[in-house]
């Protein structure tokens, strides 16, 4: 079994920046890939940023240039730099992890989800 644990998000006025993070623990042979994905009221789950085990990366087109996703292999962590914040950013924020286990099947994980408010 796989647990992510999300932390450092929060709220920000606009133009703030934020940096959460997103770790893996548990039974772990590999990561393949790590993302966040996000969810505002009334909406539904969109992807916000992927990144792949050879550190390839894809963004929403609505984040592109604003936020950075990286990851720490050694530590299993993904992170999240979102700069230029505003109020259409505000939403649950989502770890999404695709885990190569013990057994060599990968299998998709997601955390409990951080909230991310934008307000003046």
């Amino acid at each position: 079994q796989v647990q992510l644990m999300e932390s450092g998000a929060g709220a920000v006025q606009p133009g703030g920046s934020l940096r959460p993070s997103c770790t893996a623990s548990g039974s772990i042979f590999m990561i393949n890939v790590m993302g966040w994905y996000r969810q505002a009221p009334g909406k539904e789950r969109e992807l916000v940023a992927v990144i792949n085990s050879d550190d390839s990366t894809n963004y929403a087109a609505s984040v592109k240039g604003r936020f950075t996703i990286s990851r720490d292999n050694d530590k299993n962590t993904a992170y999240l730099q979102m700069n230029s914040l505003n109020p259409e950013d505000t939403a649950v924020y989502y770890c999404n992890a695709v885990v190569v286990g013990s057994n060599l099947t990968p299998r998709s994980y997601w955390g409990q989800g951080t909230q991310v408010t934008v307000s003046s």
